[in-house]
């Protein structure tokens, strides 16, 4: 009898077919619509449906895709009758759809070059979604067999909220209708053979021809009829071996860049950049790792097929192999030309600093692997393979050992919190969330802390009862779902279920889930008219965007659409059909706000397209002439907000001047606070607040309702972000940000960016909740949402953008070898109407070893929640103390390691734990940001708190540590590997004269034209002859030259590897834009702040004093 094996651990499992895949050709389009690819919101076949536009308004290269056979299955049981297991099934794949050309914006010209020719690219790129050929050529995890019939017990009372006693409130993402009954259901981005979608790549990188993985059809597959009867053979294998990732002692050495090529002999991933601009013609796909600077030792994929039957049980999950000695990094006293140490003013080594290390390898991780103590790091390119926990995608824990005690958490100074992101991308060779169908009854559940079946739920008495992981508590198990035992004390078909054997499984909601039906996807564009507005250009811009956009819409009949402007008082349109052309209703009253005639103000997309695209091409003229200067804001969004309530859906706000009149009208508080000196310095804080209470009370009821509110703020002016940000951070909205706003170079990128709003994946009406095992409860979250009751956040709107954190604190002891699990549960409404609880499932080791927790530390969570603690500080805090208390944080968690972990050393050096050996370095570099330096303007800080409020992990770092580039070289940096050379220290060390740098933050790009760069070069890269023809508005141009291609393939690259179009700006020494660029460069002395030498010597003081 075979030894039993704990919950949750990976097993044998037999091979599967491999999965076929129709997209043998690749359309090469460029930005937003590469995550066209990815996104989960479009069925497969939609009435009267029509081609989408090509991404950026560029015409495809290719009329349509190679047609997709259909494979065959087993067709669905007749009514009333159970399905039983039949096998492999295959979702049914429907036939191309020609692609619709596009135009670019009015008066823009294509951002970049040409395509490149069909033949230049891997015939193997496919969207996201199950993985079918590994790089070995083995055949991966194919498709399951389903069986039977889904009972469920424990379905929540009607009216209940759904994570009390059950799941009740509604709420939203997308996933299309299922087409088939039974066998697979893949919740992944659909192919664009399927959706009709214009082929597009994803966030993530392809493989290249030497690294081929097949994807199989992404469209809707059939549902998971979950069976609740013992199953026929399993049919699914992992044919990797178990991937274990060590982290390993990087010793310091010179200065690296954080990115460089692919390693020897492994070609890096091909990526299709996520928004508009393709490659020109002749030049190879950009390729390189997405996420920026990677500082772990990695695995390199795809070197050998592995000995079928090798894999073997893992052992304990996360608890590493006895180390001779603790790995940790060194910082040496310096030393002079003598060898001896220098003065004590300078007692570190400056080439002996840490500074991210670069790789392009690219690891395979096993969410189970008995042999890995830490997860990847955020900002590395990795592909998962879930193995019974979640994806470090979804759901991260600052430290993945927990420390058995509160006391030792303590003692560590670490943060303990989960960073969420429930509806992340994922990689498209990682396998598609599944979605699971139990039926009427609903999901399997405990019934006392209502968490939701899992891998780590052990099953005993022969199957009859499980007890939770989470509370403990022992349930029966329902008798249509019970199956025996195998020898190992795991039931006979846990691999054949994926909500027994993966991490983040996704289960259809039944009606207890539901207050009411489920919502239609209503979109309401609201856009500023007024005299700035029309004269700066951001009206025109608006409305082009829009019109571009509608086309993006989900081809649904239950697709809404209404739109309105104001100035001072608010115009409303009617769109129905039966008018002839768009009828403007005015309300004038913009204290106590009315909406005229909601049914015509919000109609079907399908009946009112036409008068939409006219209406939008007139709104520029018909308000040319307006010289109205005040702004209604909030008695405009509080009207759409009236129009939109007995639906719900997206408020699109565009507002291009601070709110003077009507409901929550805003005074000028910046000009205000820097008359008073003496006052702004010392409450200066309190301009980062609500100006009062009005929007915030506006926004609670907006979430209440269902209504998310994104705002893009097009201005030159103040505008009080930090009042008017309220009503998307509380509705689960966004606040973009473009300022100073500029007509000629900012279209581009409201377009880009509105597009990408509206077609990445997301949901609605949602509420989430996170369950902890005993001794660990949530102490708090942080993000954008509305929490009405302790447990539960409520979000009108989530995205795949949008994280949320979640301090935990001990309630008891762990005790030391057992495994403390996390739950997140998200109840949302898909764009086309579909309820979903999208469940994900983490557990890790407890640990009473201090030494374990330094080990697991992952640093980009730290850091992330670092700055999200900030965030939240800065608006009622004075900045010197928040800049303090970072600096607190760091040392706190520096010191113990010092004191209890490290080996016996000189007390002249630094000794950093190497896991969090950058700490220190991103430290200084947040305490420098724009959030907490004390210089800049109030709207921009402001807009700093909001994004971090929201932002994710692998954009967190960049955000506050950007990169930067040397460009003045591109074409003597060879071809291959990825097409961004070497990051460069953020140092002006490394800045020269004769030289011109890019530097990206993830939002903008600052392009640094040196003083002394030859005019050849100048010419070349911006079509300029000297530094003194630096124009102040700059739209990036490819020219007929090998360095202006190159230079397009960097910009395109970055902006497919962070999601946003980003803002260039070219900046020259001497000038306000050359103080912006060096203000990024965080290593170097400012006259409020240390350098980095400075501050580790700093550092280095205040862990002795803190010692002795």
């Amino acid at each position: 009898m075979a030894a039993p094996m704990p919950p949750g651990a990976p097993r044998q499992r037999p091979p599967s077919l491999a999965n076929y895949n129709p997209n043998l050709q690749q359309n090469p389009n460029a930005l937003s619509d590469n995550f066209q690819n990815l996104n989960i919101n479009r069925p497969v076949v939609m009435p009267n449906s029509t081609p989408r536009a090509a991404p950026f308004s560029q015409t495809p290269a290719f009329p349509s895709a190679t047609p997709s056979p259909s494979m065959s299955h087993q067709g669905p049981p007749p009514p009333n009758v159970v399905p039983r297991s039949m096998g492999t099934q295959q979702p049914a794949l429907s036939p191309d759809v020609a692609l619709r050309p596009a135009v670019p914006p009015a008066g823009q010209s294509f951002p970049f070059g040409g395509r490149p020719p069909s033949g230049s690219l891997p015939s193997s790129m496919g969207g996201g979604g199950p993985v079918g050929v590994p790089p070995s050529g083995v055949p991966r995890a194919g498709t399951i067999p389903s069986s039977g019939i889904l009972g469920g017990p424990f379905a929540p009372p009607p009216g209940a909220r759904p994570f009390a006693s059950s799941l009740s409130s509604s709420s939203g993402m997308n996933v299309p209708p299922s087409s088939a009954q039974g066998g697979w259901t893949s919740n992944g981005p659909l192919s664009h053979a399927a959706s009709g979608a214009a082929p597009a790549g994803p966030r993530f990188p392809m493989q290249s021809s030497a690294m081929q993985m097949q994807t199989p059809p992404l469209g809707p597959p059939s549902m998971v009829t979950s069976a609740r009867s013992p199953p026929q053979s399993s049919s699914m294998q992992f044919p990797l071996a178990s991937a274990g990732t060590s982290s390993s002692t990087v010793p310091p050495v010179q200065p690296a860049m954080p990115l460089s090529g692919p390693p020897q002999g492994v070609p890096p991933f091909s990526r299709a950049p996520p928004f508009s601009a393709a490659p020109p013609q002749g030049v190879p796909r950009p390729q390189g790792s997405p996420f920026g600077p990677q500082t772990w030792e990695s695995r390199q994929v795809g070197l050998s097929p592995p000995i079928p039957g090798s894999f073997q049980p893992p052992k304990m999950f996360g608890m590493p192999p006895p180390l001779p000695t603790q790995s940790m990094t060194t910082i040496p006293p310096a030393t002079g030309q003598s060898g001896g140490p220098v003065a004590a003013s300078s007692k570190i080594d400056p080439q002996q600093i840490p500074r991210p290390i670069p790789s392009s390898l690219v690891v395979m991780y096993d969410t189970r692997d008995g042999n890995q103590s830490s997860t990847p790091p955020a900002t590395s390119d990795y592909i998962v393979r879930d193995t019974g926990n979640c994806s470090p995608r979804y759901m991260r824990c600052t430290i993945s050992q927990i420390p058995c005690t509160n006391d030792l958490l303590a003692t560590s100074g670490m943060q303990l919190a989960l960073l969420v992101q429930p509806l992340a991308l994922h990689h498209p060779s990682e396998e598609a969330i599944q979605v699971v169908d139990f039926g009427e009854s609903g999901p399997v559940r405990c019934s006392r802390c209502k968490a939701y079946i899992n891998p780590f739920v052990r099953f005993i008495d022969h199957g009859r009862r499980f007890i939770c992981n989470l509370c403990g508590f022992t349930d029966e198990t329902p008798p249509d779902y019970h199956c025996n035992l195998g020898p190992d004390g795991r039931r006979r078909d846990a691999d054949e279920r994926p909500e027994l054997c993966l991490g983040t499984v996704e289960f259809v909601a039944t009606k207890e889930y539901m207050v009411r039906d489920p919502m239609p996807a209503v979109y309401f564009f609201l856009i500023d008219v007024s005299l700035n507005a029309i004269q700066t250009g951001a009206t025109a811009a608006a409305c082009s965007a829009i019109s571009q956009v509608i086309s993006d819409l989900p081809e649904s009949p239950r697709t809404l659409v209404g739109i309105a402007t104001f100035d001072s008082t608010i115009h409303f349109y009617n769109l129905k059909r039966a008018l002839q052309q768009p009828l403007m209703l005015i309300v004038p009253d913009i204290e106590d706000v009315y909406t005229p005639l909601e049914s015509d103000i919000i109609v079907p997309l399908s009946e009112c397209r036409q008068h939409l695209e006219i209406l939008l091409e007139s709104i520029p003229s018909m308000f040319l002439n307006n010289r109205t200067a005040e702004s209604a804001f909030g008695a405009a969004v509080k009207a759409s907000f009236l129009a939109m309530k007995s639906t719900g859906g997206k408020l699109l706000v565009f507002q291009s001047v601070l709110p003077s009149v009507g409901v929550g009208a805003l005074s000028a508080r910046e000009a205000e606070g820097r008359s008073n000196v003496s006052a702004g310095e010392k409450e200066a804080h309190k301009l980062l607040q609500p100006a009062d209470k009005t929007l915030k009370a506006m926004a609670i009821e907006f979430a209440e309702y269902q209504v998310c509110v994104d705002v893009f703020l097009t201005t030159q002016t103040y505008v009080d972000i930090a009042s008017i940000s309220v009503i998307p951070r509380t509705t689960g909205g966004q606040v973009y940000y473009y300022y100073p706003f500029s007509a000629l170079a900012d279209p581009a990128k409201l377009y880009n960016d509105l597009r990408w709003n509206i077609t990445r994946p997301q949901g609605f009406e949602a509420v989430m909740r996170v369950r902890c095992s005993q001794g660990i409860q949530v102490q708090d979250y942080y993000g954008n949402f509305c929490k009405r009751i302790p447990t539960d956040i409520d979000l009108p709107a989530i995205d795949c953008n949008k994280a949320i954190m979640v301090t935990l604190k001990h309630d008891d002891k762990l005790q030391d070898g057992s495994e403390c699990a996390f739950q997140c549960a998200l109840l949302y409404t898909t764009v086309y109407g579909q309820r979903r609880i999208r469940v994900t499932t983490l557990s890790l080791p407890c640990t009473s070893n201090l030494s374990n927790l330094y080990r697991s530390a992952d640093l980009d969570t730290q850091f992330t929640c670092f700055m999200k603690q900030a965030a939240n500080e800065i608006p009622s805090t004075p900045l010197v103390t928040v800049r303090e208390q970072m600096m607190n944080l760091c040392v706190n968690a520096l010191v113990s390691y010092r004191k209890f972990c490290a080996t016996v050393s000189s007390s002249g050096q630094l000794i950093l734990p190497e896991a969090l050996k950058l700490l220190p370095l991103y430290t200084l570099a947040l305490i420098k940001s724009t959030g907490l330096s004390s210089d800049g303007r109030i709207d921009d800080r402001s807009f700093w708190i909001t994004h971090v409020s929201s932002v994710y992990i692998p954009l967190a770092v960049p955000f506050v540590y950007p990169r930067m580039v040397a460009i003045h070289d591109l074409d003597s940096q060879g071809e291959g590997g990825s097409p961004i050379p070497p990051f460069l220290p953020l140092s002006s060390e490394h800045i020269s004269d004769e030289g011109i740098y890019l530097l990206e933050n993830g939002e903008d790009a600052l392009i640094y034209i040196g003083s002394s760069v030859d005019s050849n070069i100048l010419h070349q890269l911006l079509g300029i002859n000297s530094v003194q023809e630096i124009p102040t508005q700059f739209v990036l141009q490819q020219f007929n030259n090998p360095l202006s291609k190159r230079l397009n393939e960097v910009i395109n690259e970055i902006r497919s590897q962070r999601c946003s179009y980003l803002r260039l700006k070219l900046c020259k020494k001497g000038d306000q834009s050359g103080m912006l660029f060096f203000s990024y460069l965080v290593e170097d002395k400012i006259p409020t702040g240390q350098s980095y030498v400075e501050f580790l010597i700093n550092i280095h003081r205040q862990i002795q004093v803190k010692m002795s």
